[in-house]
């Protein structure tokens, strides 16, 4: 198969993952909707779920780990202390260093906003999918996640 325009699959495709990004943008918006880190930048959210996902981390891991020179870095860590959502303690393998953890009440908030989503997710898909529609959506997630394998 060819990728020219004038390729009926690619121009498929393509119409394909134009609808795939907007539709994407769309539900990543109402999800975000039901969260309540609604006055958090975009960098800080995901250093709040990167410190969720892989645990404590330096300024300087977080940095390299988001592209960020530690400067930067260090302005949103500071940010993310003044609220309260994260902490700091003496990295006990080179005690210069700090390592950088969610407090009890961000990473329980985390886990709220979670949920709420998923409560949406849930009522959403029971409200307005009838169980063979369902299905379908079930055979699409596994496609996502093929699209999205490394």
């Amino acid at each position: 198969m060819s990728d020219s325009p004038a390729d009926p699959e690619a121009a498929r495709a393509l119409a394909l993952a134009g609808e795939l990004r907007v539709v994407i943008g769309q539900l990543k918006r109402q999800l975000r909707e039901q969260s309540n880190f609604g006055d958090l930048s975009w960098t800080q959210v995901r250093v709040l779920s990167r410190l969720d996902r892989e645990g404590p981390a330096t300024v300087t891991a977080l940095a390299r780990a988001e592209g960020m020179r530690p400067q930067s870095m260090g302005e949103t860590v500071t940010a993310l202390k003044a609220a309260g959502f994260v902490s700091g303690a003496p990295d006990p393998a080179d005690g210069r260093q700090t390592v950088l953890s969610l407090t009890p009440s961000c990473a329980e908030a985390i886990r709220s906003g979670r949920a709420a989503r998923e409560d949406w997710l849930f009522r959403a898909i029971r409200a307005k999918l009838a169980p063979p529609e369902q299905a379908q959506l079930a055979g699409a997630v596994e496609l996502l996640k093929r699209l999205v394998e490394t």
